[in-house]
């Protein structure tokens, strides 16, 4: 989730958020979760602080309470103790100084914070580049106290302490304790030590349960240079290169046991020990990655940041792990109920180093996070290795739905890297892929009745073929590559909460294997694959695997040989030979691209020079990026060793903000792309296609002008169309349409087929089905629209979403905002729009008032409608801040909860 939109509602139109990072202010014994947000206007930069309530969402979710101005009385440093720097997950302390005051802050540990000093600290330098300039800050002088989304300059929360206060404070040792586990043979409770909190209250939120895992040898280095943010140019890379090349020169492998643990919850709290889950081996594992579903159910966890549920649930874990061993935290994530937790043995944490956490969401419109994975990946000793808890869609005809979000996972879950130059690591980029989650693949093709009786002859094996995982897998279509152990343990859902008896309410859902385990990579044994019934908190029963798996290690003296020889060697090489690279080809084409379809080709890099090379993509004059804003390389940049080869994806794909331009023809499929080589040559690359033209990203006026499908006009008139506007007498024999007849298409179809659909407009639909969508709409072909409910839906909100002019213009935008409070207002304002975009506003709220006529069925109410809608009809022409949101959504409830004219 990207919090700087949340600040950038906040600000004016010509202020810029360039990157955010959640903190704890420190003061006395003390802390309070902050958001910090680096502001940037006419070239002047400050550090905005808000308290934050929500995930920071949108400018609701945030308070100003400070504002930090950048310029030469300002400065940063970090003050993490070296206690602290040796330790791995555990976050980083600076001193924010302006003038006579200061702030202490602790930043959470990963790559967002160290790229968020890195930008300050650039900022910083800018400012002292030029130390005659001196900054202005005009611009802050408009903020106000206690305005939410607002703020003030001096507004703290925390107090501040003078500068000479600190300097004393710092000649006495500054200790901070760390959440670790304390637990021995005999079971002990656990024991905390923080600083910040009274040792009876335990664990009190996510930030004090800091990590106790201690550092690898890099870790030091990279945090005693946190702000420098070091850049690794070619040698770098080839030393690097030559390394794992050589790997089998110096590693050793070690096996170590890893303990996965999946529950969905149902929403529930902890009702019972977790212990026969958790504590089920002989031996106590040296790893725990415990992934929990459906943590909350409220509709209040999709927007807030801390669920209460979050702490009971980690509580009950912490004190269900196994009695034989201390145990460490090393990092927990969560996603609105989706939530994973990584322990490690005490003696092994100072070995872990890398970790990173990440979230995608899996919902409608890709936004809503109550589908989707959470995943962590880390270095354990010299292996790479990546566990991702995922939740997918359900239903049991849904299994499509499931492969597509499998599919999103992977390609949209990338964890960045310590070196900013390195493109970000894929899932699939480690050693060990661990893989847990309710997968939500059900038994098809039998009866419940039969299900059953398969189930109480533990004829297991004959069940599995029903299963659509083990169906998807077999046809490669998921999960390629992965590994599930046998499954000998009845299905995990779905059962009487409370009980062992399978569902007995009115949809009696057929018993399925929906809570599953798989991993991917070498040298893994599982030990065992279980599901856990004495637990009945919920509808699912947990399932556990333990996997023994061999860890890479390094041998320190054959790794010191190794690392010699090749420098030795690349000593001999340097500056021997200009780089050069060989391209398969150098003209690529195209062909048919539509909206919001993914295409791509092949670009393959030969290095047949006789030393290594970098390249990069590099912008052209007076272009501010290396292409055009619908195209992407992948990798943009990269190394390749002496004789080896590399593949990058040139990747076309317009959405909504290309798509107006190249509907038009203002535009055209055309780039020219730079390969730049360090001290090489540079190699143009040409890029060509054809656009097809669609509704989507297509004005209301031009389709209402247009009674054909918009692929069957000629190019020049769209041209002609986008150039006029509803105000202006076109030369049009034929009356125009009332609405676009696209759009009457999509609402005609859910108004005959979903008026009682359960969870419409709220359950995502699949994008192939999105894809003939589009293309009917675009050609008229077929004369009905294809795909479930669900998928006409939201091809119905992604139509919204994308015209270039909102039904409510942006000039009348304002108007909207004064007259919310009175309904008769609105309609008047309703009644001066364009006659077009008047009709189709009044069609769409008809049309939810007819939905909502059927609540009963389809579990609608204007608190969801209103949100959704109101968000897509009422754009603002600048940053929306929370007033006027609320005044939108305000406005727009007036259409749906009374009759209107």
């Amino acid at each position: 989730m990207d919090q700087s939109i949340a600040i950038h509602e906040c600000l004016e139109r010509e202020e810029n958020c360039i990157i955010v990072s959640f903190c704890e202010v420190l003061f006395d014994n003390i802390t309070e979760s902050r958001l910090l947000g680096l502001v940037e206007s006419t070239n002047e930069h400050a550090i905005f602080i808000y308290t934050h309530r929500r995930m920071a969402i949108t400018a609701d979710d945030v308070s100003l309470t400070q504002i930090i101005p950048i310029s030469l009385d300002f400065a940063v440093v970090e003050v993490s103790s070296p206690e602290e720097l040796a330790v791995v997950g555990r976050d980083t302390r600076v001193r924010v100084s302006y003038r006579e005051e200061e702030l202490q802050l602790r930043l959470p540990f990963g790559s967002q914070s160290r790229l968020f000093l890195s930008e300050v600290n650039r900022a910083w330098s800018d400012v002292c580049k030029s130390p005659t300039e001196v900054p202005k800050f005009e611009w802050i002088g408009k903020y106000h106290p206690g305005t939410r989304g607002q703020g003030v300059v001096k507004q703290a929360l925390a107090p501040l302490t003078k500068l000479s206060q600190q300097r004393k404070t710092e000649k006495s040792s500054d200790k901070t304790g760390s959440l670790e586990r304390e637990k021995g043979s005999n079971g002990d409770t656990q024991k905390t030590k923080a600083s910040s909190i009274p040792e009876s209250q335990g664990i009190s939120s996510r930030e004090d349960r800091d990590d106790l895992v201690r550092s690898s040898r890099h870790t030091l280095s990279n945090k005693a240079h946190i702000l420098a943010m070091p850049q690794f140019g070619l040698r770098d890379n080839l030393i690097r290169c030559e390394l794992l090349k050589n790997e089998h020169q110096y590693i050793y492998l070690e096996d170590y046991s890893i303990f996965l643990g999946t529950y969905n919850v149902n929403g529930q709290t902890p009702k019972e020990s977790l212990s026969p889950w958790l504590s089920c081996t002989p031996s106590p594992p040296d790893m725990y990655c415990v992934g929990f579903q459906e943590l909350d159910l409220s509709k209040e966890a999709f927007f807030f940041n801390d669920t209460p549920k979050e702490l009971e649930w980690t509580k009950a874990v912490s004190d269900a792990l196994h009695p034989d061993a201390k145990y460490a935290l090393v990092k927990l994530v969560r996603l609105v109920g989706i939530m994973l937790i990584f322990y490690i043995k005490k003696e092994h944490a100072k070995f872990i180093s890398d970790v990173e956490a990440e979230t995608v969401g899996t919902g409608i419109m890709g936004r809503m996070g109550n589908k989707g994975a959470v995943a962590i990946r880390f270095r354990f000793h010299n292996s790479d290795i990546c566990v991702v808890n995922s939740h997918l869609a359900a239903h049991i005809e849904e299994y499509e739905r499931r492969n597509q979000d499998y599919k999103d996972i992977c390609s949209r879950l990338r964890f960045r890297q310590f070196d900013p130059s390195r493109p970000p690591l894929t899932i699939m980029k480690h050693d060990l892929i661990l893989w847990i989650g309710d997968l939500n693949y059900r038994i098809s093709d039998l009866d419940v009745d039969i299900v059953k009786d398969l189930i109480s002859k533990k004829d297991f094996e004959t069940l599995h073929t029903y299963d659509q995982l083990k169906r998807q897998i077999d046809e490669e279509a998921v999960f390629v590559g992965f590994v599930e152990g046998e499954i000998d343990f009845q299905p995990t859902y779905k059962y009487d909460t409370g009980s062992d008896k399978w569902d007995t309410s009115e949809k009696c859902r057929v018993p399925a294997w929906c809570d599953r385990i798989l991993w991917r990579g070498k040298n893994i044994e599982q030990q065992h694959y279980q599901s856990h019934m004495a637990l009945k908190t919920s509808d699912h029963k947990p399932v556990s695997s333990m996997l023994v798996t061999g860890i890479k290690r390094v041998n320190s003296e054959a790794y010191k040989k190794t690392f010699e020889e090749i420098v030795r060697n690349i000593d001999k090489m340097e500056n021997e030979c200009i780089p050069s690279v060989t391209l398969a080809k150098q003209e690529f084409q195209f062909k048919n691209v539509k909206y919001m379809q993914h295409q791509a080709e092949t670009l393959s890099l030969v290095n047949d020079g006789q030393v290594p090379c970098q390249f990069e993509f590099i912008q052209k004059p007076n272009e501010p990026t290396y292409c055009k804003p619908w195209l992407t390389a992948n990798p943009p940049k990269g190394f390749i060793a002496q004789g080896g080869s590399v593949d990058i994806e040139l990747e076309v794909f317009v959405n909504r903000t290309t798509a107006p331009d190249l509907n038009s023809g203002k535009e055209q499929i055309e780039d020219i792309l730079v390969l730049h080589l360090e001290r090489g040559k540079d190699y143009f690359i040409s890029v060509s296609g054809n656009y097809l033209p669609s509704c989507y990203g297509t004005s209301i006026y031009s389709l209402c002008q247009m009674r054909e499908p918009i692929q069957e006009m000629p190019q020049k008139t769209l041209r002609d169309l986008a150039e006029l506007s509803s105000d202006d007498n076109a030369a049009n024999t034929e009356k125009p349409l009332d609405i676009p007849k696209e759009l009457w298409m999509m609402v005609d179809h859910l108004f005959r087929n979903a008026i009682k659909q359960e969870d419409i407009f709220q359950q995502p639909g699949l994008r192939s089905e999105f894809a003939h969508i589009r293309d009917c709409l675009d050609t008229g072909m077929p004369d009905s629209l294809p795909g479930s409910n669900h998928s006409v839906a939201e091809a119905l909100l992604l139509f919204l979403d994308a015209l270039p002019e909102p039904v409510v213009p942006y000039n009348f935008y304002q108007q909207c905002l004064e007259s919310c409070s009175n309904a008769s207002q609105c309609e008047k304002v309703i009644s001066m729009l364009p006659q077009h975009h008047q009709n189709v506003f009044k069609y769409i709220a008809a049309f939810l008032r007819e939905l909502l006529k059927h609540s009963a069925s389809n579990r609608l109410d204007v608190n969801i409608l209103v949100p959704i809608f109101s968000s897509l009809l009422l754009k603002s022409p600048s940053k929306q801040d929370l007033a006027e949101k609320r005044k939108t959504q305000e406005f727009f409830q007036h259409f749906l909860t009374q009759a209107t004219t």
